[in-house]
């Protein structure tokens, strides 16, 4: 319980007082509510129907949230390319709706196919995501063939309307870039991790299908849709279960808010209308938190959707329960098929930091010594979004609830001294990049032992070289470079003390650090 109650207070505490440089998660959660506004408006005053209006906001909704390419560029193109699989799909779900063999079958090869795209990075991932919910919502709207039309059109004005205020309008990213998500793991074949996971979602919501449709002939979908949602932005068996988890978290949470809201509501246009865009706006403002409260707000949203439907009622909520219940049971069936385990995954992405950490204190100190083309900045916000990652991976091994506490402590341990690497390369990074800063004869000696440290950690595919060479005639000591020295220092002593719970048994004690 004291667990739970700890595990409560940070969930508030993320959604209330956590930092927002930049105000970015609030313009980014103010513009998705006036672009699905607009997107749904449109629909309406085209005469459209309240089925088509719905599909409109989802796709532009799903637009905005999935599409995450480094570039505004590459953004504007991938949203672009959403209806050349939106548009299939839809026909397809829409077509098979009244022959349920050939459609369960259609849409787990969708699937298999939306999870198998994300090797090809965010635009695989988002063009995956969007085709598994145009088939969603197909289901959940029981659209049928005579409605393709309006739905097409719905579709087409939500993604204008999306990229008008995301890429002309209101186009945040180019004034603060995202950084650019990290490539997928490698490997080949079933040693993919994408190809393990298109075959794990597939069978997590085979099962969930069967499941779901035992507990319901016509809101079975809901099952499949969780199973689906546990495996998006996971990599591993731990992963997958801690989201399982929080799914279903915020599903309860949100399932009570409905009974209390969306249910004495009835449907009513105006109160509906204005508590979905709170909705929108809350969905945007916490997925970068906190999954539970995300899921909250899914939950809420669907419930008052269900009101303007007119099919809502208690038992439809208790059923949305269920089904969400029924789902992350799939997911946990999925997840024991081919697993990759939080280990391996965890390895892989602090190898992929470590990597990142040599070279930003290779350029950093051939900026030092005087070359100007070398810019360890870049490398700087690569590191950051791979600690993310990393931090991502050993979530469930620091979950409140994990009852293993030498693996906990022993990720804990780790995300501690991989913080401390960053906070040195931001600082080296500052200190390369000011002009006052010269080459000192020491900085050579102190990258070479980064470097020693980082090799015993990731071992060097060729020879390994020194990463800068004294400049003839430098001066021997400089002012400018003593605190690159410190920051060089810093991280010797965070890769080495990394070597520890890195190299050593997941469940041996961690010996603490002298």
């Amino acid at each position: 319980m004291k667990n739970l109650r700890a595990a409560g207070r940070r969930l508030v505490t993320l959604m209330f007082v956590a930092p927002d440089p930049g105000r970015v998660r609030l313009r980014v959660s103010s513009r998705a509510v006036l672009a699905i506004g607009l997107a749904v408006a449109a629909a309406e005053l085209c005469g459209l129907s309240l089925t088509a209006s719905i599909t409109g906001g989802l796709a532009a909704l799903l637009a905005l949230f999935t599409v995450g390419d480094p570039t505004v560029r590459r953004q504007a193109v991938t949203t672009a390319l959403l209806p050349a699989v939106g548009f299939p799909v839809l026909a397809l779900a829409t077509a098979l709706h009244g022959v349920p063999l050939l459609r369960d079958a259609s849409w787990l090869l969708v699937v298999f196919a939306g999870v198998y795209a994300r090797r090809w990075g965010p635009r695989g991932h988002a063009l995956g995501i969007f085709a598994f919910m145009m088939f969603f919502v197909t289901q959940f709207l029981h659209a049928l063939p005579a409605q393709l039309p309006e739905l097409y059109a719905a579709v087409g004005l939500a993604l204008g309307a999306a990229g008008a205020v995301r890429f002309v309008a209101w186009c945040i990213e180019r004034r603060v870039p995202p950084p650019a998500a990290p490539a997928p793991l490698p490997g080949r074949g079933l040693d993919r991790p994408t190809t393990r996971q298109a075959f794990q979602a597939t069978v997590a919501c085979a099962v969930a299908l069967a499941a779901g449709q035992f507990l319901s002939q016509e809101r079975w979908y809901w099952a499949v849709g969780t199973a689906w949602w546990i495996f998006v932005n996971t990599a591993s068996r731990g992963e997958t279960l801690v989201r399982g988890f929080r799914r279903v978290v915020g599903t309860v949470t949100g399932i009570a808010a409905g009974f209390l809201i969306a249910v004495p509501l009835a449907g009513a246009p105006a109160p509906t209308a204005a508590l979905v865009a709170v909705c929108v706006f809350g969905i945007f403002y916490t997925a970068p938190l906190s999954y539970s409260w995300m899921m909250f707000f899914v939950t809420v949203m669907a419930g008052l959707l269900y009101g303007l439907l007119g099919v809502l009622h208690p038992g439809l909520l208790v059923l949305r329960f269920e089904e969400t219940a029924v789902g992350a049971l799939g997911a946990a069936v999925g997840v024991a098929l081919l697993p990759v385990t939080t280990h391996a995954a965890t390895n892989a992405w602090i190898e992929r930091a470590v990597t990142c950490v040599h070279a930003c204190t290779t350029a950093a100190a051939r900026r030092l010594a005087g070359d100007p083309q070398a810019d360890p900045a870049p490398l700087a916000a690569e590191l950051e979004v791979l600690l993310g990652r990393v931090r991502l991976s050993l979530a469930p091994l620091v979950h409140p609830l994990s009852p293993l506490r030498a693996r906990k402590a022993r990720a804990r341990r780790v995300l501690a001294l991989l913080d401390d690497c960053a906070r040195e390369i931001r600082g080296l990074t500052a200190v390369a990049t000011d002009p006052d800063a010269s080459h000192d004869a020491r900085l050579a000696a102190a990258a070479w032992r980064v470097e020693t440290a980082v090799h015993a950690l990731v071992p060097p595919v060729g020879p390994g070289r020194r990463a800068t060479a004294s400049a003839p005639g430098a001066p021997t000591h400089h002012p400018g470079a003593e605190a690159a020295l410190g920051h060089l220092h810093g991280l010797e002593q965070a890769l080495v003390a990394l070597a520890a719970p890195v190299r050593t048994s997941p469940s041996a004690p961690l010996v603490p650090a002298a």
